[in-house]
């Protein structure tokens, strides 16, 4: 088993840049496939990247984030990143980690056993 804590969060003007952090307690991080996901107000949560186990050699991201944002992992440090460029107002969220012992990159939110409880990011017009 896995606890994943979120961190990183913030408010920060459209254009500019954040980093999330999850960070995983547990043995054997390394074989758990991570995902970010994000929930604003009156919509469903939605995928926006996900890296693989085991050295993360594969990504996926939603249309709507790529080229903008870059998911990476340290295994050594226990942590998956998603690092977050030219933010837009539509990315105000609350975002999620999540983790699966299942192969990755997993779009798909069932397929995750661990979810974190989430970092709030704002980004004003």
């Amino acid at each position: 088993q896995v606890q994943l804590v979120e961190s990183g969060g913030g408010l920060v003007q459209a254009g500019g840049s954040l980093r999330l952090s999850c960070v995983a307690s547990g043995r054997g991080f390394s074989g758990y496939s991570v995902g970010w996901f994000r929930q604003s107000p009156a919509k469903e949560r939605e995928f926006v990247a996900a890296i693989d186990r085991n050295g993360g050699g594969n990504y996926a991201y939603a249309d709507s984030v790529k080229g903008r944002f870059t998911i990476s992992r340290d295994d050594a440090e226990n942590t998956v990143y998603l690092h977050m460029n030219i933010l837009l107002p539509q990315d105000t969220a609350v975002y999620f980690c999540a983790a699966s012992t299942t192969y990755g990159p997993l779009l798909r939110e069932s397929l995750y056993n661990y979810w974190g409880q989430g970092t709030q990011v704002t980004v004003s017009s």
